[in-house]
């Protein structure tokens, strides 16, 4: 009967049961693995039209018998009752091996881009005539739902290629596909698994730097929030003017913790511990009524709100780059005079106390800077401070 014509149907019943014997379902189907063992590697047909596949065709155990009959494979053999079938001694599963599963690579090729509600029929009835199939592999995510693509096995690697190099698999129902050798789509899915992995990798730098900037930010604010009214901006021709010369005009009337002026510039701001209109105006009492220094003229001005803010913000910022400076050996700020000499005002911050005022220490372009002759123009400014301490999917299978 070998020589006899099969009908669709039949066809279809000995593709399917080849498939349950074949190499790429039997090695995995717990199932059907133990049924071999209880003789010789025989089964019912009664048990084989409990495969749903298998009874959606046919619950009629001669369509099964006339099939195989038909069939010119050799995969099965009938049993001489016609009541059970077994895979040909003669065509013992391959092993394994590492071997095995890149042949199986090579030949297989990887489809995407079917509709989702596509059956498998569908896709062998579009697939017939493009080559001889071992298997279709139909891929679905955890909930067993299509996920549009599958894996066709082909039954040599030279067929697989000849269906790779077709103008007519480009397209199905109209939706376009994407057609990979398996070895292409693993290229592929490892480049796109490295770009994931560094856009997250970037991404949580990303929102670290955020998150600390927010942190910062908060912090900055509490920062200006307990600081007001500390701050005394003065401007005027101040050419021979030093750091040393305003620790000597309020020597007595108030703390100045920190100086900020660049020696030749026509203005500065200093930050006192306490309140800048008290020390200001005791100093300007002591002086006759007009606050000068070295016989110059000086326009002095307590700031308030915003201006303050903003000021006191440069002032802490350009305090972290000079303790991040000071704490990779670069020299002190506010540590020296001219001439590379001891300045009196930072002998005379640590005479009154070991109080400063710091804000978060936070990390900077400048900080591997260490050096003052290479230092940003924030460090090589004339900045004082106290001596105290900085503050603080899973696949499932289909067959053929």
């Amino acid at each position: 009967m070998a020589d006899e014509e099969m009908s669709p149907l039949e066809l279809k019943v000995a593709g399917q049961l080849e498939y349950y014997f074949g190499d790429h379902n039997l090695p995995r189907d717990k199932f059907l693995k133990e049924q071999l063992q209880l003789d010789d590697g025989w089964v019912t047909l009664e048990t084989m039209l409990k495969f749903n596949r298998l009874k959606s065709l046919t619950t009629d155990s001669t369509v099964i018998v006339a099939a195989l009959q038909k069939s010119k494979t050799g995969l099965l053999e009938l049993s001489d009752d016609k009541t059970k079938i077994r895979r040909s001694p003669n065509k013992p599963l391959p092993e394994v091996n590492d071997e095995y599963k890149a042949t199986i690579a090579h030949k297989t090729v990887y489809m995407k881009g079917f509709p989702l509600e596509t059956s498998l029929d569908e896709i062998q009835e579009w697939l017939n005539g493009k080559g001889k199939i071992e298997n279709i592999q139909m891929r679905r995510n955890l909930l067993k739902q299509f996920k549009g693509s599958v894996f066709i096995c082909f039954d040599t690697e030279d067929a697989s290629k000849r269906f790779l190099e077709r103008s007519d698999i480009k397209t199905f129902k109209d939706n376009e596909l994407l057609v990979l050798s398996r070895e292409a789509y693993h290229a592929k899915k490892a480049e796109e698994r490295k770009q994931f992995k560094a856009e997250n990798k970037a991404k949580a730098k990303q929102d670290k730097e955020k998150q600390q900037k927010q942190t910062e930010d908060k912090e900055m604010e509490l920062l200006l929030d307990e600081q007001t009214g500390c701050l005394l901006k003065f401007s005027g021709e101040l050419e021979n003017v030093s750091r040393e010369d305003f620790h000597d005009l309020f020597s007595g009337h108030g703390k100045i913790k920190w100086v900020d002026f660049t020696r030749g510039a026509k203005e500065g701001t200093l930050l006192f511990d306490g309140n800048a209109k008290e020390a200001f105006d005791k100093a300007k009492e002591a002086n006759e009524g007009e606050l000068k220094i070295k016989d110059s003229a000086v326009t002095w001005k307590v700031l308030e709100g915003d201006e303050e803010k903003e000021e006191l913000k440069k002032i802490i910022e350009a305090q972290q780059v000079c303790y991040r400076s000071r704490g990779r050996g670069g020299r002190r700020p506010g540590g020296r005079g001219r001439g590379g000499k001891r300045g009196r005002g930072g002998g005379r911050d640590r005479d009154q106390g070991r109080n400063q005022f710091q804000g978060k220490k936070t990390k900077f372009d400048s900080d591997d800077e260490g050096d003052d002759e290479n230092a940003p123009a924030a460090q090589k400014r004339e900045l004082e401070e106290a001596e105290a301490p900085a503050a603080k999917v899973a696949k499932t299978e289909n067959g053929s």
